[in-house]
């Protein structure tokens, strides 16, 4: 079993989101009093730009729908308000919904949203200090790393990488530290390497940090970062909405991964989170999409349970409702 160290860190950079609704909609769209209000809880990260962006660019006012636009640390802290009725959708990584569905609490993966990169650059990597020496996975085992998230994709990839090239996954230890804090605690000392996404990547081995492995491509090429997800019982009682706004957002994947768009989804970013324009305008987007991928999820729920990071399967018959 794994050792895990705890942090108690807050982020060194603040972020600031704007409420998103239909009001950011030009030209000939319903007006706000026709249109049927919803909330969707997101992280407020670069990946949520095709959200906003949709939401500016008129897509979910088309469908008869204002959209809001909620911040969420990630799908699991989402998770009670679904249930409880207080949002309709949201948006988060694979282990909220696979760790509800574990419990039957209801709720279901309607669509993907973001995904890495099965080649090429990726959109995370693991990235070691200089000092530490590690060059290769393998050299991680009995190393401080630190994740965003402990129990999620980011140590479940990182300990099946680091088993592949022959290192011992059991003996990390890894650390929860928030990604803006990632390249203090290393420089600190504090960590050995650090999963981060872009632009710290960048960041970090541009100040002479050493790239080791992109994790999710590495094991589980082209894995699903984001997903959207709601309630079964709300599919079953709002089957309009659900359409609507599943129609809504194919299309506003769609639109994001049209380079003609790219301009407009890193427009959304400086509008809505505290960044330097020059990151916005360079940091490494995923590739958005609406159809889920379950193989690369069952991959990643295997690997869990090998990890003991979940305790068993959950249901993906129940779990996946691809709308």
């Amino acid at each position: 079993m794994k050792k895990v160290i705890t942090f108690g860190l807050v982020a060194a950079v603040a972020i600031a989101l704007t409420a998103c609704t239909d009001s950011d909609a030009t030209g000939t769209e319903p007006s706000d009093g026709d249109l049927r209000q919803v909330r969707v809880a997101a992280l407020p990260i670069t990946e949520t730009a095709a959200l906003w962006g949709g939401i500016k660019a008129g897509i979910f006012a088309k469908h008869g729908l204002g959209v809001e636009v909620l911040p969420a640390q990630g799908g699991a802290q989402a998770i009670p308000a679904l249930i409880n009725g207080d949002i309709e959708f949201a948006i988060g990584q694979p282990f909220g919904p696979f760790r509800a569905d574990l419990q039957d609490l209801g709720v279901v993966m309607i669509g993907n949203y973001a995904s890495s990169y099965a080649e090429g650059d990726d959109i995370n990597a693991v990235v070691a200090s200089a000092a530490s020496g590690i060059t290769r996975p393998a050299q991680l085992a009995g190393k401080r790393v630190s994740v965003n998230s402990l129990g999620a994709a980011g140590d479940v990839t990182i300990m099946a990488a680091v088993e592949k090239d022959g290192g011992d996954p059991s003996t990390i230890r890894f650390v929860e530290v928030a990604f803006p804090d990632a390249p203090a605690q290393l420089e600190a000392g504090n960590i050995d390497a650090a999963w981060v996404p872009e632009p710290f990547v960048t960041q970090l081995r541009g100040r002479g940090d050493a790239f080791v492995v992109a994790p999710y491509q590495e094991v589980v090429p082209g894995l699903a970062t984001l997903t959207t997800i709601t309630t079964k019982e709300r599919t079953e009682s709002d089957a309009e909405l659900i359409a609507a706004f599943s129609t809504a957002m194919k299309e506003t994947l769609q639109w994001a991964q049209d380079p003609a768009n790219e301009a407009d989804v890193r427009q959304a970013i400086k509008d809505n989170l505290q960044l330097p324009e020059p990151v916005a305008d360079s940091v490494r987007l995923p590739e958005f999409g609406w159809d889920l991928d379950r193989e690369s999820l069952t991959t990643l729920a295997t690997l869990a349970g090998k990890y003991q990071v979940l305790d068993r399967q959950p249901n993906f018959d129940r779990l996946i409702q691809q709308q």
